[in-house]
């Protein structure tokens, strides 16, 4: 069994990676994300398509079921934002952010689970702090 075509594009988007279309062809000796793996480099392509069957279980039952689930929750949000108080029902006025940071969490933890850094659009977690 293999990742489909949707479910290799699911997996590169929650890591944070942007989308490559069709101006290059992604194989496993042509991509745009490599990670280290002790003294070996690999696409994030090769990867994918060299788990084994239960590694890619974990990833579609446990990772993009959730992750979908999760991100799929952060719209339905928009469903109560009229509403401040109802009965003794009070909206958490943090629910968006709230959301965004759990499916965040998820995302990270999918990273590790595939041993590649997360992508741009993730970016490292925690605080930066610059200095102007």
């Amino acid at each position: 069994m293999a990742l489909t075509a949707a479910q290799l594009t699911d997996v590169r988007r929650f890591m944070g990676y942007p989308l490559v279309g069709t101006t290059m062809a992604i194989t496993n000796d042509q991509d745009v994300v490599y990670g280290h793996f002790g003294m070996v480099v690999m696409s994030l392509q090769q990867r994918l398509t060299s788990l084994s069957a239960s590694e890619e279980a974990v990833l579609i039952n446990t990772y993009l079921t959730n992750l979908n689930a999760l991100e799929s929750a952060i719209p339905a949000v928009s469903d109560n934002l009229d509403t401040a108080q109802a009965a003794v029902w009070t909206h958490n006025p943090r629910e968006q952010a709230d959301r965004e940071k759990l499916l965040d969490s998820w995302r990270r933890r999918l990273c590790g689970f595939i041993g590649f850094a997360p992508g741009p659009a993730l970016g490292p977690g925690g605080i930066s702090v610059g200095r102007a």
